[in-house]
């Protein structure tokens, strides 16, 4: 299945509409007249930037990867601290072909979570500073999941309200400074911060509405046919039964409590 941004150049390639090779802010649809579907971004957006590192959680970076390569005229690639092959937390290698040291700026940058080594990351001032650097020349900002502990620690969420993983999250923001909200996503200003996981699919969708508007983000959650439609209530803390929650805290204590001494 090719992406709807795919989609849409080849229309424009074989002459369905003229309006895009002239440079026109929209593609109109002829058939229906169903409106006019924006064709360009409010903002240019040209390098959009997944920092990846091993052990980072996949979907929170794929989500993300998928959802934001579908922004007209952008570029999505992974970045790590060192080119070549990044395995997540189960094993599944990337391959990366930058490392941060060649990225000097993005439009968009993506910090996806993880488990241990996220944490681990957020004590690494070669990063948190590279992070800082590139924030200095984005349109936007973001963490997925834990990955709001990394964008937290350089200071930039300091003051604003932004969401993360559930796991100990208030605790864990109000030590950057940020003021924690249990919301899917959340934005202050330029910053984009989601819950765990599958979260960082619904920032990346507000992203892509933000900037290309309602009905081109339609087209895109039709392209992937996105109606999340669990089989059974769960999910969020609000929707876990008591005893679900005191064993994942107790398997997130297992987990993070030996590093975060």
């Amino acid at each position: 299945m090719k992406s709807i941004k795919t989609c849409l150049v080849i229309l424009c390639v074989l002459g369905m509409t003229t309006l895009y090779a002239q440079k026109q802010t929209s593609i109109h649809i002829p058939e229906n007249e169903i409106g006019t579907i924006t064709f360009s971004s409010k903002v240019p957006i040209k390098n959009i930037g997944i920092f990846i590192y091993d052990g980072f959680n996949t979907l929170d970076a794929m989500g993300p990867y998928h959802i934001l390569s579908q922004i007209v005229g952008s570029k999505v690639f992974f970045i790590s601290k060192r080119k070549g092959l990044v395995r997540n937390q189960t094993g599944m290698e990337v391959k990366v072909e930058k490392s941060i040291d060649e990225v000097n700026h993005l439009d968009i940058l993506v910090i996806p979570g993880g488990a241990r080594e996220t944490y681990l990351h957020t004590k690494d001032q070669s990063l948190l500073d590279w992070i800082k650097r590139i924030d200095k020349g984005s349109v936007y900002t973001g963490g997925v999941c834990t990955g709001g502990w990394i964008l937290g620690a350089t200071g930039l969420l300091k003051g604003r309200n932004v969401t993360t993983n559930w796991y100990r999250a208030e605790e864990i923001m109000k030590k950057y400074g940020a003021n924690f909200k249990p919301e899917r996503y959340v934005r202050d200003g330029k910053y984009w911060t989601s819950a765990g996981v599958t979260a960082g699919m619904d920032m990346s969708l507000a992203i892509v509405n933000d900037l290309m508007g309602n009905q081109y983000t339609q087209a895109v959650m039709l392209d992937l046919e996105y109606d999340p439609k669990p089989p059974i209530d769960g999910g969020s803390i609000e929707k876990t039964t008591p005893e679900v929650k005191r064993f994942m805290n107790r398997l997130y204590d297992g987990i993070f409590t030996p590093v975060m001494k």
